[in-house]
């Protein structure tokens, strides 16, 4: 989901297009990974994880190699969504839903683990890919990355076709889960999907717009690049950081830590735009913003039945694609009307302090079962 980013100006010359048609490439996709976690996660609760997964791994490799060959950029923009999207889509949101079905006293660090891929990808991918699209053009990059995809998640994906051990594939099926709310079933997945949309409108503002917000300072590209560079490094360590967090204060707590850091953060851009500083609170924020995404899926392994985890996850997980497409858009918006990122970034902690009374609304409501019991 990141190499649209790195060949966008490439295939917008080549196509003759301008940015706004350029940039459809990249929003399709995000259309795709919404729908995908969606429908991919319903497929697993139903069938196991390794299917869809090789279904989606063969439709990510072939979206490459057929975006490769596109001759048009609505032929690039279709192979992004319904291939490449989709495909995405089941090694993010999916992934992390089944991987908690194998463990209860560490579940928040393999939660963490397998969801720290994301960034990882977004660090290296971004970084490899110019030097291949200088020596031999986007459209050899694309269909190498799709190669290369088919012939290393194949064989990852077959080692994965053990059923997982999980109470919704035994006769303890209706077992309940560990934490109980005095909200619906239904009333909580909604919570779940305002507070990841909201999180991700305030999480997309730095991550979108870092770098034209630095070139605007007069740093220069580079410089914002390399901050962003480094805010994702960071969210690496934060991801896993956070698995540890969620094993031991739980998965609502650690998501509402989270988000007060992140707003915290977003404050800092305000006053402090030197450059040094700016490196800092660049790495202040992805220390604090890399955990949220990842504990919302032990959310819902306290509150609601195994056997409906990848469908709840994937719904969660569309809201926080959404939110970032939402808030993206939106941050540059508000730029267009004042000229200015004060007001985005503003408009970015209004929709983090949702996100906080949200997760503090759930807290409330909770308790453990063992206290309902009694």
């Amino acid at each position: 989901m990141w190499a649209v980013i790195v060949v966008l100006p490439s295939v917008q010359a080549e196509f003759g297009i301008d940015r706004a048609g350029a940039s459809l490439s990249y929003a399709a996709t995000l259309v795709g990974v919404a729908v995908g976690n969606v429908v991919v996660g319903r497929a697993i609760d139903t069938v196991g994880y390794w299917r869809p997964a090789l279904i989606s791994c063969l439709a990510l490799g072939s979206g490459f190699i057929l975006a490769s060959l596109a001759h048009s950029n609505m032929q690039f923009v279709l192979a992004h969504g319904f291939l490449i999207g989709i495909g995405t889509a089941a090694n993010f949101g999916p992934l992390i839903a089944d991987i908690s079905h194998w463990f209860q006293r560490r579940r928040g660090v393999a939660v963490a683990v397998a969801a720290a891929g994301n960034y990882i990808a977004g660090t290296i991918w971004p970084a490899l890919m110019p030097w291949a699209i200088e020596a031999e053009g986007w459209r050899f990059t694309y269909a190498g990355i799709g190669v290369i995809c088919l012939f290393t998640m194949i064989p990852l994906i077959l080692l994965l076709r053990r059923p997982a051990p999980h109470e919704a594939f035994s006769v303890e099926g209706n077992a309940k889960p560990m934490l109980a709310s005095s909200l619906s079933p239904r009333a909580l997945q909604v919570l779940l999907v305002i507070a990841g949309l909201a999180c991700c409108v305030a999480m997309s503002m730095p991550q979108v717009h870092l770098v034209a917000y630095c070139m605007d300072l007069g740093y220069g590209m580079a410089r914002g690049s390399e901050m962003l560079a480094l805010m994702m490094a960071a969210g690496i360590v934060s991801r896993i950081g956070s698995g540890f967090i969620a094993d031991w204060i739980g998965g609502v707590r650690t998501v509402l830590l989270g988000s007060i850091l992140q707003c915290l953060a977003l404050l800092l851009y305000i006053p402090f735009d030197g450059l040094a500083s700016l490196y800092v609170v660049s790495l202040v924020f992805g220390l604090s913003q890399g955990g949220i995404v990842p504990s919302y899926a032990v959310v819902i392994r306290e509150y609601l039945p195994a056997k409906e985890a990848g469908q709840r996850v994937g719904i969660v997980i569309t809201a926080t694609i959404l939110g970032m497409a939402l808030g993206g858009w939106m941050s540059g918006w508000i730029y267009d009307l004042t000229g200015s990122y004060a007001a985005a970034f503003l408009n970015g902690i209004g929709w983090n302090l949702l996100n906080i009374f949200v997760m503090l609304t759930i807290l409330s409501q909770s308790r453990r079962r063992a206290q309902v019991a009694a």
